[in-house]
């Protein structure tokens, strides 16, 4: 069965309040309060303005003019005959310029956009998959750390119970009081190790808090999944690996969409030689008043001075002091420094994902090795336990057993969060 990390919801003594957080809660805070992600998100948002406006910028564009101006001495009239005579006059105009045709310059430069676009959500995605993946180590330590404690805890009960039956034994005389000094002296190092263990879980929870960006306090906690959403899994191979990488892992796309925006770029930069025509229109009209004299009514000669004015325009580059060419150049050279950078996202990608598999192979044997160390360790020390409860055995015997066991638990516990990380890495490489 595919591993599986999504844990199930907190039972009903979680609230909207509650410091338990489940591994999607965990990872949801860790996106939420991480300042690059946020950064990052912000850095795409710039870029689909950019994109939409590089749309935009094929309407055409519209302004209008009010003007306002006082001639002294030699004016000219809206006859255009010019006279002394101090005058004023008041304009209105309204112009409009279409780009009708640059050479698909505008078409490249949305293209290169839209790619700019896809490159910045990708490297979103990919920033948001390194904190998935981080905090689900973290979380997957926690875990570690907290069976570690309950193996610690359980066995220093067991070593407490033995010591009030060996304690009474002793005040009924049926037992060396010697008995209790080693019984009491192993008690001190199980108390020991749990302690130890208790401050491990708690630096591994600050952790945990600490990459979420929240503020760690004792209730901190989280949500102990089921013991079937920790199975393991059936390993892929190195090649499926790498084969999804190829299609899911988020640095590639962005590889690949950066590339497609330098090639359209090149287009663009070429554009320039093509000729540019534009469309423009103007309307316009005034008012002329002269001082001293008697001037027509402000609406009418609103209407009588009105003129339309359309205009064609093309524009044919001839020299332009190289920039064109040298521009197309750097693209080129701009191309092949990228599609280089991607052979080289792919060269380490390939290497990076061969040895984290072959340390998940490892990793699996380990988990394997350390279950059936743990299984005959367990049966050792079953039999010791036996031997000194018959009297057959002494305290040393059994208290060596007792650790080799609780050393062989520990290491099986370790084997098996490790192969789970292993493979959460894998899953990590293909995008998952």
């Amino acid at each position: 069965m595919k591993t599986r990390l999504i844990i199930i919801f907190a039972m009903c003594a979680l609230t909207a309040r509650s410091e338990v957080f489940t591994l999607e809660q965990c990872i949801d805070s860790a996106l939420q309060n991480n300042i690059s992600v946020q950064q990052q998100r912000n850095q795409y948002q710039l870029q689909r303005l950019q994109y939409n406006q590089q749309k935009q910028n094929l309407a055409p564009s519209i302004s209008g003019n009010i003007g306002q101006s006082f001639s002294f001495g030699r004016a000219t009239g809206a006859d255009n005959v010019t006279v002394s005579q101090n005058m004023a006059n008041t304009s209105f105009g309204l112009n409009a310029n279409l780009l009708l045709f640059d050479g698909l310059g505008m078409k490249y430069r949305i293209d290169e956009a839209r790619q700019n676009m896809q490159t910045s959500e990708a490297e979103t995605e990919g920033l948001e998959t390194d904190i998935r993946m981080n905090i689900s180590t973290m979380f997957l330590q926690v875990l570690l750390n907290k069976e570690l404690l309950a193996v610690a805890d359980t066995q220093l009960q067991v070593t407490r119970q033995k010591l009030e039956r060996n304690t009474e034994l002793v005040r009924e005389g049926r037992l060396a009081e010697g008995e209790l000094y080693t019984l009491q002296a192993q008690a001190a190092k199980e108390e020991h190790s749990m302690l130890q263990a208790e401050n491990t879980v708690r630096l591994s929870l600050l952790d945990l808090a600490q990459a979420m960006n929240v503020v760690y306090d004792e209730t901190f906690d989280i949500v102990t999944p089921l013991p079937e959403d920790l199975e393991g899994t059936l390993l892929p191979t190195n090649e499926q690996v790498y084969e999804s990488a190829i299609v899911n892992r988020a640095e590639i796309r962005a590889a690949e969409s950066k590339l497609k925006a330098q090639e359209s770029a090149l287009k663009g930069a070429k554009s320039a030689y093509s000729p540019t025509l534009t469309a423009g229109a103007n309307f316009g009209t005034g008012y002329y008043h002269r001082f001293g004299d008697t001037n027509e009514a402000f609406g009418k000669q609103l209407g009588d001075n009105l003129q339309t004015n359309v205009a064609l325009n093309l524009s044919i580059p001839i020299f332009d002091k190289m920039q064109t060419p040298n521009t197309v150049k750097r693209q080129k050279i701009a191309i092949e420094n990228q599609k280089l950078a991607i052979t080289q996202t792919k060269q380490t990608l390939r290497k990076d994902i061969d040895q984290a598999y072959y340390n998940a192979l490892a990793a699996q044997t380990q988990q394997s090795s350390a279950e059936r160390a743990a299984e005959s360790a367990k049966e050792a020390y079953r039999y010791a336990e036996q031997k000194y409860e018959a009297g057959r055995a002494t305290s040393y015997e059994y208290y060596e057993a007792k650790n080799n066991y609780m050393k062989a638990v520990s290491e099986q516990l370790q084997a098996k969060y490790n192969y789970l990380f292993r493979v959460k890495i894998l899953e990590y490489y293909m995008g998952k």
